[in-house]
């Protein structure tokens, strides 16, 4: 069944990536091309040589874009699978539709949601070169403390679940959750290396982009995943698929 599983999610991973894809096609990358005329402007009018790029344009916002979102795709959809088997029956007693979408609710917010709030992703012209490292090592580190923030809230929901009853315990999960990633948000430092003269209007337009994809694949992730195991699990247990949580 894990193997079976673990398919189907990269199945469904790769059918995110398409619609992804499209989304990072007509929202994004448009923003993109604004970008980097911004910065290819701004280099004519200081006199800096604007660096040969090893890949096209073209290259970039096809092979390139689809090659990534394609590797994305498929190996968040892996882990999006091994999660699913994790979870189900064990969060509670949810046909695996449901769980999956809890699991990708959760996940989107986690991993995705929790990051962009304290560092959005910037466009082409905005961020130093200077600093790609130490603001990637930043973005990660953020990324592992609200998986373990998690870990830690879903551990505190669990104990507190015999005498504060399901709902109450994981309201107070919930708070455990926000308490600990403020704290992590006033510990961490800020970065702001956004050009003065930059469009706003361009920057907020990639971070809505940015955003849109991440929800397209998680989204198909959770409705497609959990769709088509509740199909297969709900038959091999002999309930009708029809009947809701």
């Amino acid at each position: 069944m894990m193997r079976t599983l673990l398919i189907r999610g990269m199945l469904v991973g790769l059918a995110a990536a398409a619609l992804a894809y499209v989304v990072a096609w007509f929202l994004g990358e448009p923003q993109v091309a604004l970008a980097i005329s911004f910065e290819e402007a701004k280099a004519a009018a200081t006199g800096e040589v604007h660096e040969h790029e090893v890949f096209s344009r073209t290259v970039q916002e096809t092979f390139g874009l689809i090659t990534a979102l394609v590797v994305y795709g498929v190996a968040f959809g892996g882990l999006f699978s091994i999660a699913f088997a994790f979870a189900h029956g064990r969060i509670g007693d949810f046909r695996p539709r449901t769980t999956a979408a809890l699991v990708a609710l959760v996940g989107f917010a986690v991993i995705y949601v929790v990051p962009f709030l304290k560092y959005p992703p910037n466009p082409p012209a905005v961020g130093s070169e200077d600093t790609i490292g130490s603001r990637t090592t930043l973005y990660v580190t953020l990324i592992l403390l609200s998986l373990l923030t998690t870990a830690v809230a879903l551990y505190a929901g669990r104990r507190l679940a015999p005498r504060l009853g399901g709902w109450n315990a994981a309201l107070a999960a919930v708070g455990v959750f926000a308490v600990i990633i403020g704290i992590i948000y006033a510990v961490m430092p800020e970065v702001n290396e956004v050009p003065g003269d930059f469009s706003a209007t361009v920057l907020w337009r990639f971070r809505l982009a940015s955003l849109a994809i991440q929800l397209t694949v998680w989204g198909t992730l959770g409705l497609l995943f959990g769709g088509l195991t509740d199909r297969v699990l709900g038959r091999r247990a002999g309930v009708p698929t029809a009947v809701s949580v």
